[in-house]
């Protein structure tokens, strides 16, 4: 504590908003004084070289400070240090300047993409410049750009947070940031996201070849299952009985089975005579499908209504100030971000939902009087 005004996160000399999940070791000191210990991490820099990183212990510090830092600890009383820890300060544009394809509004063709975006660095940094260096390609070959939605993706996510309400902070992706969570699996992203890389040319012959035979298996074990009746004969009940399942009173399908909570698609393969060879990624999938499918639905209902909202569009020539019974803050938030549809507009930070209704009511009157101009 005695260096704590050494550090320029602490002097002055660095005012803008650190990362929130990296603190630095003096940060962590300041804000959890009440702690009297803290674990680092000691790892091999590579198999070739004697260097050891020090996890846990990023400073800001002086060097002369860092140096009695990493010596207090005990077996490095002799370390030498290779290089110093730092911390970094990175400039950012305000992303709500975007569109959701990463390009600039008021800048035709310019894509903006990374850390100057207002996210942190590592995935958040790099999905970005993948779908702003797609989104540069079509926009070069005259196609429409690819979006991914909140339900497809959370880059979709990540992206529309952005875009939509701006950060204050470096942006990381928490899967607590998404709705859609029991659809964004990791074990599913094939299948939401290859036939998107497919229309765009992504996606070679080979890898598509491999995703179209596992979509079938999946689909064809699905129907398998549940064209197979499992009747409520006594070898069938014992078999249940011994895994604390309840027995049967009438036929049921073995996909209906699968659902019970003490079952699975593994465990009842000994119900299942003729089970084809399928790869276990296969399988899990299936199983996964079998057991979240009543929850699977209900979010799939939950994404039906968030697209009604999302197909509800609002022309880019829409003026705000002319609308009354607006809320003032609504109208500057809403001139400012300029939100493609209703569903963004309602994911503005300071637009409330009478706002939306009110919108709602305006856009209905804006497009019919336009259609009948057309007329």
């Amino acid at each position: 504590l005695e260096n704590i005004d050494r550090s320029p996160l602490y002097n002055g000399s660095i005012k803008s908003v650190g990362p929130r999940y990296c603190p630095s070791f003096e940060d962590k000191i300041m804000r959890f004084p009440e702690k009297d210990k803290h674990q680092i991490f000691i790892e091999p820099e590579g198999e070739n070289t004697e260097e050891l990183y020090v996890g846990g212990m990023s400073s800001s510090l002086p060097e002369d400070v860092q140096i009695k830092m990493l010596r207090s600890v005990p077996g490095l009383e002799n370390a030498e240090m290779m290089r110093t820890a730092y911390a970094i300060e990175y400039d950012c544009i305000d992303p709500t300047q975007l569109e959701l394809s990463l390009e600039f509004k008021e800048i035709d063709g310019l894509f903006s993409a990374g850390q100057m975006n207002g996210s942190s660095g590592y995935e958040e940094a790099g999905c970005q410049g993948l779908i702003a260096g797609i989104n540069a390609a079509l926009k070069l070959r005259g196609e429409k750009p690819l979006i991914l939605k909140r339900s497809d993706a959370y880059i979709g996510v990540l992206i529309d947070d952005l875009v939509t309400k701006g950060t204050q902070e470096p942006y990381r992706m928490m899967t607590s940031r998404a709705e859609y969570r029991l659809l964004l699996r990791q074990d599913n992203a094939d299948l939401r996201l290859t036939e998107m890389g497919r229309k765009i040319g992504l996606v070679k012959d080979e890898r598509y070849n491999k995703f179209t035979k596992r979509k079938t298996d999946i689909e064809n074990e699905i129907e398998r299952l549940k064209s197979i009746q499992i009747t409520n004969k006594q070898e069938v009940n014992k078999f249940l009985e011994n895994i604390n399942s309840s027995a049967l009173k009438k036929p049921i399908s073995l996909y209906e089975l699968i659902k019970r909570p003490e079952l699975n698609y593994f465990v009842v393969e000994k119900l299942d005579e003729n089970r084809p060879q399928l790869p276990r990624d296969v399988q899990e999938q299936v199983n996964i499908i079998s057991k979240y499918e009543g929850y699977i639905q209900k979010q799939l209902e939950q994404v039906d209504q968030f697209k009604k909202l999302e197909n509800r569009l609002i022309p880019k020539e829409f003026d705000y100030t002319e609308v009354k019974g607006l809320r003032k803050e609504a109208v500057q938030k809403l001139d400012k971000i300029k939100p493609v549809s209703i569903g963004q507009a309602s994911r503005i930070s300071g637009v409330s939902p009478a706002d939306i209704s009110v919108l709602l009511i305006v856009l209905e009157q804006y497009n019919r009087n336009n259609s009948n101009k057309e007329d």
